[in-house]
Parts: C-alpha cells; structure tokens; sequence
C-alpha cells in the first residue's frame, strides 16, 4: 500500500503561557510536539493514543490543515494538507458533533453538500445513502435534541462521510459517551469503515479502544509529545467485542501500555 500522509520532523510551539500562537523563538515556548516522523498508509485504521496534553490533537489539527506546524513537513496524498482540505479529501469527527438544533438530522448530513452547492436531489439522495450506512435512516426527519448522544455521534460520522472523503480524521469522538454506547459505536465504525474504503486517523487515551479498532497504534508520550512506539495489531479482522476477552488481545492492550515514557 502507498503512503497516504507522511509527517516528517514535525515540531509545534506554542507561545509563552501555552496559548496557541505559533513562536518564532522556540526556546520561548511551550513544545506541544518534538520531532514526529509517521507514514500512514492508504486505507489503514490509525490511532494516535496517550494521556491528556501530549499532543495527540494538535497533530490531528496539523494534517487537517486546521493549524500550521512550528517546524517540519505533511504531505497528504502527494500534496500539502491545505490542498488536500480544498480537494475535501477530509471528512472530520469532533469530541463533540456539533448538530444545529434548527435543522432535522437530514439537513444537518447535508450541510457540506448545501455549502458546497449540490442540487437538492442529489443532496437528499446522498444524505439518505449514508443515513442508512449509519442505521438512522428512520430518523431522517426529527431533529438533534430528540437523539440520544450516541445517535448524534452518528449523524456527526454520516456528515462527515457525506462527501466520501479519503482520509476520515476523529478526534476522541466517543470519550463522552457511556461504555454501552461507545462498544457499539465501536463496532458501528468498523463496519461503516469496512464499506467506506478510507484511512483513519483516531484520537484517543483508551488503550482498550485503540487496540480494537485499529491496523497500528502510535503511542504519544506526555509533553513533549513525541512518538514513543508505533505498534502493529495482527488480530483477525472482521472484529468482534468478544474479542477483548481472547488472551491475544489483552497481550496487545499490555504491550501498548507497557510503551510509555514518562508516566
């Protein structure tokens, strides 16, 4: 498979009292990321897995092209991430889904396609297409405040897919849920990436999560954040919850644990 984003060398600083200004003088600074070189390939389930403040999201927002890296180079699909995100090869995940309570859960999947000027049949027949891959179909017509949070997660996922994006970024969009919920949405996002066909890039701190879902795990170490081990996951895939019970996987979820630094 070839290399859908390369990160190479990618250092960010942020300015003095851990603002978000980028800093000319990094000596200044408070280093968020130090030196991070990862090839992602085509098609793969990555996560970027560690504790709260190592960087995890900051390197997520830097291929998003949501922010610009202090030094060092991203290339997503031969290209820069900011022509990568003008070619929407992106779609985008929050903690959060972020739903207009004004609209019904339709207009809120079609929003990119409205903003992107698609003729209104075509926006309801896409919208209805991925309604279906993310079983709420049936709740085409009412609106967010009627969904359970879980369910809005998957109107945030079917959005995000809407415009059949390449690379599918996710920024621990389970965290906030209940364990019931985020099994199933688990398992939900496996098969729904099993017909999309795109690489995956996954934010979080669930070590348990990130062997379940992904092809490699890439553990980040607290500030600076750094890579301190990329782990291949050789289990069987289609994945199954019952698979967290085998002695396999907890083997994997001892392994990633055990590459930390620094905790």
């Amino acid at each position: 498979m070839s290399n859908e984003i390369t990160i190479k060398n990618v250092n960010m600083v942020y300015g003095e009292g851990g603002g978000h200004r980028e800093l000319r003088n990094p000596a200044r600074g408070t280093v968020a990321l130090k030196d991070v070189n990862l090839d992602i390939k085509k098609g793969e389930f990555i996560s970027l897995l560690g504790p709260s403040g190592c960087g995890k999201t900051t390197l997520l927002r830097i291929i998003a092209n949501l922010q610009n890296q202090t030094s060092g180079n991203v290339e997503v699909a031969g290209g820069t991430p900011e022509q990568a995100r003008k070619s929407r090869k992106y779609g985008i995940v929050f903690q959060s889904p972020v739903l207009q309570d004004w609209r019904t859960i339709r207009q809120n999947v079609e929003l990119p396609l409205e903003i992107s000027h698609y003729p209104k049949s075509k926006r309801h027949e896409l919208s209805e297409a991925m309604l279906r891959l993310v079983g709420l179909e049936k709740f085409k017509d009412v609106y967010p405040n009627e969904l359970s949070g879980g369910m809005q997660q998957r109107v945030g996922i079917a959005r995000a897919l809407i415009m059949q994006p390449e690379i599918l970024l996710m920024d621990e969009p389970f965290s906030a849920l209940d364990e019931f919920t985020r099994d199933k949405l688990q398992e939900d996002l496996l098969n729904i990436w099993s017909r999309s066909l795109c690489t995956v890039v996954f934010v979080t701190h669930n070590i348990a999560e990130s062997v379940y879902l992904s092809d490699r795990v890439c553990v980040m170490s607290p500030r600076p954040g750094r890579l301190s081990a990329v782990i291949d996951i050789d289990l069987p895939r289609p994945r199954k919850l019952a698979m967290r019970d085998t002695v396999e996987f907890v083997e994997y979820v001892s392994k990633v644990r055990n590459s930390f630094e620094g905790i």
